[in-house]
C-alpha cells in the first residue's frame, strides 16, 4: 500500500471527526490532529481504533500515544503493515 492510499484511507477515517474543514482540505504528512484538524482526545481514541479495524492492526498504547498528526499515524501504519 503506498504512502498516497495510506493518507486517502486516513482522510476517510478523520473526516467525521473534524472540526477545521480548511485544514482537512489542505491535509498533508505535517497536518496535527489535534492542532489542525481540532480533534479532541476522545475522538482521537476513536479515530485509532478506526485505524485498527481498517487497516487491520493492532496499536498499542505507546504507538497510540505517538499518533498526534498525519507523519506519525503513517509511520505507524506502515510499521505495523509490514510486520503483518
Amino acid at each position: 500500500m503506498t504512502k498516497t492510499e495510506i493518507i486517502e484511507k486516513l482522510k476517510s477515517i478523520v473526516k467525521p471527526y473534524i472540526k477545521n474543514q480548511e485544514a482537512f482540505d489542505n491535509l498533508n504528512e505535517n497536518t496535527d490532529f489535534i492542532n489542525d484538524l481540532q480533534i479532541n482526545s476522545a475522538n482521537l481514541v476513536d479515530v485509532v481504533l478506526d485505524i485498527e479495524e481498517i487497516f487491520d492492526i493492532n496499536i498499542d498504547n505507546e504507538s497510540m500515544e505517538k499518533m498526534l498528526d498525519v507523519k506519525s499515524a503513517l509511520i505507524i501504519i506502515e510499521a505495523k503493515l509490514s510486520e503483518k
